[in-house]
């Protein structure tokens, strides 16, 4: 799920990227609006939200925004460059991002109760987490080929219109298209399904909210990992039976 990449990289590959990935990034959403006022993966209404606050002429609030949407891009620049220096050992090309941001997740579950709605401590917490999304984004794109994309909906949505305007024009429908459609209906539910999840756990919760996505990360780095080996298992018994 997610060593595989170009041609090796299959549907189906995609599709467990997305449940599980989109699910967490709808969580995070969620659970960073309720506790901190802030949409997490947002970066379209941030930068609307930084256009009106520079009319309007509050200077700090500009910058605070503007340092989120730098976080966010740092967070994607972090991700590449961790995937461009560990490329010659594919057991740690993608485990340092999404390790990355299990700290930062953990983090906040640990250290949210001390908010206080100050400006300073929602500029470290919201800027956290759009730096933690930052990666994942990037992380997603670059191991699915941009196909997968976890942290917002407008491009699904666009995407979506498009492929059932073709999906009803044409009389032969093909297996590449249904997937596509497929494909993106799974990004936009579990993005949904996590946000629906993240708000619901944040009343009960509260900040203990982040442990969740924290822990589907664990378990993706861990799915991955053991299904690798299990398939070496089972090479290697072949390999022992046949000789």
């Amino acid at each position: 799920m997610l060593r595989h990449t170009g041609r090796k990289r299959t549907y189906r590959h995609n599709l467990r990227l997305a449940i599980l990935l989109c699910f967490t990034a709808g969580m995070v959403n969620a659970a960073g609006f309720f506790a901190f006022a802030v949409l997490t993966t947002n970066v379209t209404g941030h930068a609307a939200l930084l256009a009106h606050e520079l009319a309007l002429g509050e200077f700090r609030a500009a910058r605070m925004i503007a340092l989120w949407l730098f976080l966010f891009l740092a967070g994607a620049f972090f991700t590449a460059w961790c995937i461009d220096k560990t490329k010659a050992n594919k057991s740690y090309t993608y485990t340092i991002p999404i390790i990355a941001e299990m700290c930062i997740l953990l983090l906040t579950a640990i250290f949210g109760y001390t908010y206080d709605h100050s400006i300073i401590k929602t500029e470290y917490f919201a800027g956290s987490l759009l730096f933690a999304m930052g990666m994942q984004n990037a992380l997603v794109s670059k191991i699915s080929g941009s196909v997968v994309r976890t942290t917002h909906l407008t491009g699904m949505f666009t995407d979506l219109g498009i492929d059932l305007y073709t999906w009803f024009s044409i009389a032969a429908k093909t297996a590449e298209l249904k997937q596509k459609i497929a494909l993106r209906l799974t990004i936009i539910l579990f993005f949904l399904a996590g946000g629906i999840t993240g708000g619901y756990a944040f009343i009960t919760l509260k900040y203990h909210t982040f442990y969740l996505p924290a822990g589907i990360l664990a378990f993706t780095i861990w799915y991955d990992i053991s299904r690798l080996r299990i398939r070496k298992l089972l090479r290697y018994l072949s390999t022992k039976n046949s000789t």
